[in-house]
């Protein structure tokens, strides 16, 4: 490799550093206030409302609820119904 190829080659990286664009809070193009903002809407929709106010209450049962503790207990889960979430389509001439 003559020498003007391997000086491009080390030279190459310096150039193109220089097109870099530094985008920072600290450069004043991003606006720290938004920054994170994804995160943190994601965040509050994962809150649940600790005093909810339903218009009927909830029907609930403790001895539907004591029996299925013990079909997991011993190990007799009731197995859920399978449903299809897709169909599946065949094409044909």
């Amino acid at each position: 490799m003559n020498s003007k190829r391997l000086a491009l080659l080390l030279a190459a990286p310096l150039l193109l550093a220089g097109c870099a664009k530094d985008y920072s809070a600290s450069a004043g193009e991003i606006n720290a206030a938004d920054f994170g903002e994804a995160n943190r809407q994601t965040y509050a929709a994962m809150i649940i409302d600790p005093d909810p106010q339903y218009e009927t209450p909830m029907a609930t049962s403790g001895e539907h609820a004591a029996a299925a503790v013990e079909r997991y207990a011993t190990d007799k889960v009731k197995q859920p119904e399978r449903i299809s979430s897709t169909t599946s389509v065949s094409g044909g001439n």
